[in-house]
């Protein structure tokens, strides 16, 4: 048998053991595309009668945020829409609101297509599994996205053509007519949205392993001359962290105020659209940050971050938040917001959208074709 012919069975044999999932995978993907619009759209605004009066000043907002006695970490997160609630967020996923001009907090509107999201998420992940079971979902989910990867490569090898003939190669660029039945019509699909959706899946399909593998992970972080994590040296010494060291120092005399570093940091970028003042967690904090962003949340390079010394307001630092990491941090960054395509916005997604909406087609006609190969004939000779 000739290394093509394998690479043609072990193609076909992997599609179909994997298609099922694949398709799963790629319909939840296409969900996904425009999570990030979708909520940003259906959250609540401030009617204009509410909009009255002086807006509550950052260390106002501040003190309510710190309210509760929780020592979680808190950030105000401000949107360039004045119409926005301010946001009080305590880490990914627990993020309430809070009416600037009263202080009142607010429910969110976005919370049914929040839970849709979630639930969707959660299938694509995990097979919506629970509890012990996502650790099995988790594993179908990254085999499958493996598989698909050499699904792929398998697949633009077995197109590959021997001779580059215009006459060969535009049948199978673009979709054709009067074909003579459904058979060709897939054969002629599949390598049209195999073709045209190439480096879109590719990019959309490798991210994704990185996401799911760690071996995969740490081959990026040896890629760039670092240690995994697995191999670094030990942490801090217990009370050797920085929180440890805050608690250590004395309380400060006096304080600026987080409004005029909220200013500062406004005007830093006139093209800003969220501001986030991260809340000191103790009274001996001797800075505060202040990230200001350019982009849609997950582009790393258009984030600032900027210090401010607590006691006098002023600037210490003003770095590209992806400057704060290693190389292969920023890599795996990079390769986190690649797998939505987020990392160069709205086109970004489109791209990942539409690749996701053509492994459908991939999915569809590759089974439709293996049904023709495998079953009609057994079955039309069992028939005869």
């Amino acid at each position: 048998m000739s290394f093509r012919r394998i690479i043609f069975w072990s193609h076909l044999s992997v599609g179909v053991a994997v298609g099922l999932i694949v398709f799963l995978l790629s319909a939840t993907g296409v969900l996904l595309t425009y999570e990030r619009q979708m909520l940003d759209s259906a959250e609540a605004r401030l009617s204009p009668e509410t909009m009255t009066g002086e807006r509550l000043s950052v260390d106002e907002l501040a003190a309510i945020a710190q309210q509760d006695e929780a020592q979680t970490r808190r950030s105000l997160v401000f949107h360039r829409d004045p119409a926005r609630p301010v946001e009080i967020s305590a880490g990914r996923g627990n993020t309430s609101l809070i009416h600037p001009y009263t202080g009142e907090p607010l429910e969110s509107a976005a919370g049914p297509m929040q839970d849709f999201f979630r639930a969707v998420t959660s299938l694509h992940r995990y097979l919506a599994m629970s509890g012990e079971a996502r650790e099995t979902g988790a594993a179908i989910t990254g085999a499958a996205n493996l598989a698909f990867l050499f699904i792929l490569v398998s697949g633009f090898y077995l197109w590959w053509p021997k001779a580059w003939r215009w006459s060969f190669i535009k049948l199978n660029l673009f979709f054709r007519t009067h074909l003579p039945g459904a058979k060709a019509r897939d054969y002629n699909w599949h390598h049209v949205f195999g073709i045209w959706a190439l480096v879109p899946l590719l990019a959309v399909v490798i991210s994704g392993v990185v996401i799911s593998y760690p071996w995969a992970a740490n081959l990026v972080t040896r890629a760039y001359g670092e240690a995994p994590s697995s191999q670094r040296g030990p942490g801090p010494a217990p009370g050797g962290n920085a929180d440890s060291r805050e608690q250590e120092l004395p309380p400060l005399q006096q304080t600026a105020a987080l409004q005029d570093m909220f200013e500062t940091a406004r005007m830093s970028d006139r093209h800003w659209r969220t501001v986030t003042v991260a809340l000191p967690t103790t009274p001996s904090a001797p800075s505060v940050e202040v990230t200001v962003d350019t982009g849609n949340g997950a582009q790393y390079d258009r984030k600032h971050l900027l210090t401010f010394d607590r006691s006098d307001g002023g600037l210490l630092t003003d770095v590209v938040v992806a400057q704060t990491q290693t190389p292969a941090r920023r890599a795996r960054i990079y390769l986190r917001f690649l797998h939505t395509g987020e990392v160069y916005g709205w086109w970004g997604q489109t791209l990942a959208g539409l690749g996701s909406l053509a492994a459908l087609f991939l999915v569809w006609t590759g089974l439709a074709l293996a049904w023709r190969r495998l079953v009609l004939p057994v079955w039309r000779k069992r028939r005869s």
